[in-house]
């Protein structure tokens, strides 16, 4: 399994980001997907996160209302608008999936819960 993240760039403290993250070697709605992102010196952080079939979202507290995540199953790839950017969103962001292992499946908020990563795009916001 292979995931491979684009889409980062640098943008002033209001403005808006996408990034994308194609998937291959798997078969994609049998994944979770997050995001995540890390600063230098400091732990990886979670994002947001999203079910197989796309109909739930899950988001920390520190992006929840300025970033949306979504998937396209068609395309294996899932995808991070963020909007309002603040300086403090600045990082290295970075995808991953985890495989559904049972009926009751719970979404992962921490990097352990996640079996494949994707290389890290940067993310830098100027005020």
């Amino acid at each position: 399994v292979q995931l491979q993240a684009s889409g980062g760039g640098s943008v002033q403290a209001g403005g808006s980001l996408g990034l994308s993250c194609v998937v291959t070697g798997a078969i994609f709605p049998s994944y979770v997907m997050a995001w995540f992102r890390q600063v230098p010196g400091k732990e990886r952080e979670f994002v947001a996160a999203i079910n197989g079939r796309g109909v739930r979202t899950y988001y920390s507290d520190s992006v929840n209302g300025r970033f949306t995540i979504s998937r396209d199953n068609n395309k294996n790839t899932v995808y991070l608008q963020m909007n309002s950017l603040k300086p403090e969103d600045t990082a290295a962001y970075y995808c991953a999936a985890a495989r559904v292992t049972s009926v009751v499946y719970i979404v992962g908020r921490e990097p352990t819960d996640y079996d494949y990563w994707g290389q890290g795009t940067k993310v830098t916001v100027s005020s």
